[in-house]
């Protein structure tokens, strides 16, 4: 079962409801499923392939209040004479259970197929009130529609922008309000709520020149989001400085430390501190982490490297039994699992395991 990545995200490890660990990843037909069968592992079930036709080599995913995991990504069918670009959804309600039948909610651009066939790789997230989902739109800009507390979706909304790359990212703190950035040709865009299940405004960019598809966002506190993106000319790691509002004048520092694609970024606690664990492919093509006070993620991170070469971008969670867990797809399309060491202060990563 050949997985298959383009844009690489990060947030691709989740723990449900249960307290179970699943693992997902965009596949030739659809979607592999990894999941543990007990709350802290060892053992997992899967690969399992969730069957979609035409699902483009990406996959975003997020995860409301209720553990509720939304996959979202771009289809592409061919229908008659011509080829039907839609972004389609489905949402799983159990850890190991089936998720609801893939439901399209359309492009931008309608039935403009040759429009829509030009849109980027969505970016969703989960608010007080329902799901998320924005995209690059042919022009440049970026769209958005979002589902309210009903389950009903709203129309599709101009959210503007131009000259937007690949690699959007939003991401919902824990009281509900979502955030969202896009890299751009001479600087990060940003969005954000101001309150919970309100709307989704434009705020000022970010001077900066990202690469493209290196793009992440975390939480990092009970209503912080740090967003991190590559520079473009050399690769290093840079943030925006945390608690940036919506009108004050943004200020990017480098983080440290050289890689490719987007960083995982997780909130946990070590040692009785919260912190933020960070975990990147590091220039080596191995997997890298690092770990910071949370709010202090401009600090010069200490990266240390482990395992072995992998493919795409790395994820990060908390286990049922509260271990940092990190999570890479190898070479060899296997994925690997490695948690923190209970028995050694700070974070210590035990054996990889090979799944």
């Amino acid at each position: 079962m050949a997985v298959r990545t383009a844009t690489p995200v990060t947030g691709w490890l989740l723990r449900g409801s249960d307290g179970r660990l699943t693992a997902y990843a965009p596949a030739e037909g659809g979607v592999v499923r990894w999941t543990e069968t007990r709350p802290g592992g060892p053992e997992w079930t899967g690969p399992e392939l969730l069957a979609v036709p035409g699902l483009e080599p990406f996959l975003s995913i997020a995860q409301g209040p209720k553990g509720y995991v939304h996959l979202v990504g771009v289809r592409r069918r061919e229908v008659d004479d011509r080829t039907e670009t839609d972004i389609v959804y489905a949402t799983q309600f159990q850890s190991g259970r089936p998720p609801t039948n893939w439901r399209s909610i359309g492009s931008p651009h309608g039935q403009d197929w040759q429009r829509s066939a030009q849109i980027g790789a969505p970016a969703a997230a989960v608010d007080s009130a329902g799901l998320h989902v924005f995209v690059r739109n042919s022009g440049g800009g970026v769209c958005g529609r979002r589902q309210d507390a009903r389950g009903i979706w709203g129309p599709w909304a101009d959210m503007k922008g131009s000259h937007v790359l690949d690699g959007l990212t939003a991401v919902a703190t824990p009281a509900g309000r979502v955030e969202l950035i896009a890299p751009a040709a001479e600087c990060v865009l940003r969005w954000r709520q101001e309150q919970p299940g309100g709307p989704v405004r434009r705020v000022l960019n970010v001077p900066a020149k990202p690469a493209a598809g290196s793009s992440a966002s975390g939480v990092t506190g009970d209503d912080r989001v740090t967003h991190f993106w590559r520079d473009a000319a050399d690769g290093g790691l840079q943030t925006l400085l945390p608690d940036a509002g919506a009108d004050d004048e943004p200020s990017v520092t480098s983080v440290g430390g050289t890689g490719t694609g987007p960083v995982a970024v997780l909130r946990a606690v070590l040692d009785g501190h919260e912190c933020t664990v960070l975990a990147q492919r590091a220039a080596s093509g191995l997997p890298a982490v690092a770990v910071c006070p949370s709010g202090d993620e401009t600090l010069p991170a200490q990266w240390s490297e482990t395992g072995e070469e992998f493919t795409g971008a790395p994820a990060l969670a908390v286990d049922a039994n509260g271990r940092v867990t990190v999570a890479v797809l190898g070479t060899d399309g296997h994925l690997r699992v490695a948690r923190q060491r209970s028995d050694e202060p700070g974070l210590a990563l035990g054996p990889w395991q090979r799944v």
